[in-house]
């Protein structure tokens, strides 16, 4: 039998095809990254659309509707607000009439992998076009926002050990290629950085502040939290959770349709409901003013109310 030897690539060259991939994404990807200055603090943008559509972080601009960017080429424009989700952590930006800019390239976080190379661009304290490298620590956590007396919670947010500092909100999280799979939003301690997800949800999201300003969401009118099946129930229903309403909203959809403290939602609209993911996955824009079925649980029996979803006031 035959040996084969394989030599294995030195420290030295394996360190340099870790700064070759470095360095190509910030050679791609700094072009399209913008330092975004208002009277009071700034952080960055990431440029979506050659014709100056520019994505950020609801809470860098929000008590503004517009302010200047700069590029690392030298130029400054002047940018207004397009629309605004607090509840997503994104917003919409666009500068005016100018040369076309160098758009981004989104990709989809769902690819995503553990330990795999992550490249963070932005302006921290005000640094234009900083580079930070690191890897995709977690996947899956979770981040909450508000907007007034409404909080959200944003699903398979991207925790990162890619430094992120003040100013690093709203600039891009790309992978080894080059494409953004998300946007930076938050320092949660040293090491530990989150970004908002580039998905299918925020895709929508994105697209509905570009077209309308707007991103809009059915309402409830509750307070819930996930909560055990009855043994029972659970193995008739082929799951072990649902979701228990805590509080029912005055006046609201859930208080017109009959819904109690208490009572258990086990499915909503044939959708099948085990968390609060599920259920704020369901309650989407297409379900305001429809008649939808909600399949409850009260007292340990199974019954069936009608409710009408009204539109979230952000």
């Amino acid at each position: 039998m035959d040996l084969r030897f394989v030599s294995l690539p030195s420290e030295e060259e394996a360190l340099d095809a870790y700064s070759q991939s470095v360095i190509a994404v910030a050679e791609r990807l700094s072009p399209s990254v913008a330092n975004v200055r208002l009277r009071r603090g700034g952080g960055s943008a990431v440029v979506i659309t050659p014709d100056g559509f520019m994505l950020t972080s609801a809470h860098v601009v929000a008590r503004t509707r517009g302010g200047r960017t700069s590029f690392v080429d030298g130029r400054e424009l002047e940018f207004e607000v397009v629309g605004s989700d607090p509840l997503s952590d994104l917003a919409v930006l666009r500068v005016g009439d100018e040369s076309e800019l160098a758009s981004a390239e989104l990709g989809d976080s769902e690819g995503l992998r553990v330990g795999q190379l992550v490249v963070a661009i932005g302006n921290p304290h005000g640094f234009t076009g900083s580079v930070t490298a690191g890897v995709v620590s977690a996947l899956g956590r979770s981040l909450p926002t508000r907007s007034g007396a409404n909080v959200r919670i944003v699903d398979n947010v991207i925790q990162t050990d890619a430094a992120l500092n003040p100013g690093n909100s709203g600039g891009a999280l790309a992978d080894g290629r080059g494409r953004v799979v998300g946007i930076n939003t938050a320092v949660a301690g040293v090491g530990l950085g989150l970004a908002v997800p580039i998905n299918a949800a925020t895709r929508r999201i994105i697209g509905a502040l570009m077209s309308e300003g707007r991103f809009r969401r059915a309402y409830l009118g509750i307070a819930g939290g996930p909560r055990p099946l009855p043994p029972r129930l659970a193995r008739k229903l082929g799951r072990t959770a649902g979701v228990e309403v805590v509080e029912v909203v005055e006046g609201g959809p859930a208080d017109r349709a009959g819904l109690r403290p208490e009572d258990l939602i086990v499915e909503l609209d044939g959708t099948p409901i085990e968390g609060m993911d599920e259920l704020q996955r369901v309650v989407v824009s297409e379900l305001i003013g429809r008649a939808v079925r909600a399949r409850v649980v009260r007292e340990g029996r199974e019954r069936e109310l009608e409710l009408v979803p009204a539109e979230l006031d952000g």
